[in-house]
């Protein structure tokens, strides 16, 4: 029996079977966003996350740590540069490849490029070039995911963007595990050991520059499935004749499109995307110093929060796309607000009980399972706010949004740790998630123009 739509009164599509919705995940453009996932997750930790813990381990300070995460609002302006990789052409690579795999192939160079020169750069002797190399990848990182967002909004129609979002979120997570426990094993493995009467050996440049190198590599398989897939089907667009037109239909109409269509509502939508994520992004750069300050060692760090923790973000992932095929996008975004404040009450708990791997274990997997089942469900939410003429620029603009004043407010993080403890810190940042659910329920009310969406 087909379900009726509440607001309109016409008919609905018949609920999918479990099978059916499961088999989603086998079809080749589920398969493509894996591994393009897997090319969009790498660089974040290696810039953020991972960074911050070598910086600790190499001596500093944890209020220069929160400064230097900054580096992360490149992520926050990508809006300011999406309508060039959304409409311009490059030379000889558009031709050979596509709008979108000429942007994709470009922005992945780039960042081989920056985890080159940070793999080189010694945070000991001076922290420009690390910093100036971060950025370098955090561009080209931020360049590639409004390239592979509209990638994925141009390769299938809305209801399954939810499928593959989950497939994004599982390659991505995939790439945190390397950029997360495969860095700090390789590095780990690479140290030369002190020798016989020798002190322990402390931070080791030469280690974390075979393990930043190692991820260097790494971006060949992002590198290698654009070169072998297929450009997605895209509307023409028509030539412009002058500067005026172009900046018009690259810059202004695709706004003035997401405005007209939600009218008012659009601040609301706006401001649910713009916190829907901070209570994890303001406690997650300071979860790599909490960390080394409570003792625990690289290896550690790897097998719990980097593959245990992101094992759960994966699982989370597939339940949060499936449930939002099968019970719809908006009750999951709210149980995914709900989990991800709630669950960073748990690292508040942690400092306190002191080191025990047993703890961080069950901490980090409840974490990043809730991260997990809200980054499908947001993922997707944000995919069904955009117009597909306008895909790269609108979504550039939401998933900027999402970012920007998290990241701003996590660059204080390391002050705020200093000031009043790490267990005060965590409880902060979940109290910072109560606006979001008042939020979702409001969001929840809007009806999305689906006859304009498409």
């Amino acid at each position: 029996m087909s379900d009726t739509s509440p607001t309109t009164g016409i008919p609905s599509a018949p609920r999918p079977s479990w099978l059916q919705t499961l088999r989603i995940y086998l079809e080749p453009a589920s398969l493509r966003m894996l591994t393009l996932g897997f090319s969009a997750g790498l660089p974040l930790l290696l810039v953020l996350g991972t960074l911050s813990f070598r910086l600790r381990e190499a001596g500093i300070d944890r209020s220069t740590i929160g400064y230097l995460s900054w580096v992360g609002l490149a992520y926050g302006f990508k809006w300011v540069w999406a309508p060039l990789v959304d409409r311009m052409p490059l030379p000889l690579l558009t031709r050979w490849l596509g709008r979108r795999r000429s942007w994709l192939l470009l922005s992945q160079l780039v960042v081989v490029a920056g985890l080159v020169g940070m793999a080189l750069a010694d945070p000991r002797e001076m922290l420009g070039p690390i910093v100036w190399c971060a950025l370098a990848v955090a561009f080209g990182s931020a360049t590639q995911d409004i390239a592979l967002d509209a990638f994925r909004i141009e390769s299938a129609d809305a209801r399954y963007q939810a499928a593959l979002a989950a497939s994004y979120q599982t390659g991505y997570r995939l790439a945190m595990i390397w950029a997360g426990a495969g860095v700090l094993w390789i590095a780990a493995r690479a140290e030369v050991a002190p020798a016989v009467g020798q002190a322990v050996a402390g931070y080791q440049n030469g280690a974390w520059q075979a393990a930043y190198l190692a991820m260097a590599a790494s971006m060949a398989v992002g590198i290698v499935t654009v070169l072998f897939s297929r450009e997605p089907a895209q509307l023409a667009l028509p030539p412009a004749r002058n500067a005026a037109e172009w900046i018009k239909g690259a810059v202004i109409d695709p706004f003035a499109d997401f405005l007209g269509r939600y009218g008012w509502h659009a601040a609301l939508i706006l401001a649910l995307i713009a916190v829907y994520r901070i209570s994890d992004v303001v406690m997650g750069i300071m979860a790599n110093p909490f960390y080394v300050d409570m003792g625990y060692t690289k290896d550690e760090v790897a097998a719990v929060t980097k593959i245990y923790g992101v094992v759960m973000t994966l699982v989370g992932a597939f339940v949060g796309g499936v449930l939002s095929v099968r019970f719809g996008v908006m009750r999951i975004l709210m149980l995914g607000a709900l989990l991800s404040a709630g669950s960073n009450l748990l690292f508040a708990w942690l400092a306190g009980h002191g080191h025990d791997v047993t703890a961080l274990i069950a901490v980090v997997s409840a974490d990043n399972l809730a991260s997990g089942i809200a980054s499908a469900a947001f993922i997707a939410y944000l995919s069904s706010l955009t117009n597909v003429s306008y895909s790269a620029t609108q979504y550039a603009l939401f998933s900027s949004l999402m970012l920007l004043l998290p990241k701003f407010l996590a660059g204080f993080s390391g002050r705020y740790v200093d000031l009043f403890g790490y267990a005060h810190f965590f409880t902060a940042t979940a109290l910072l998630g109560l606006p979001v659910l008042a939020l979702v329920w409001l969001a929840s009310r809007v009806q999305a123009p689906a006859n304009e969406q498409r």
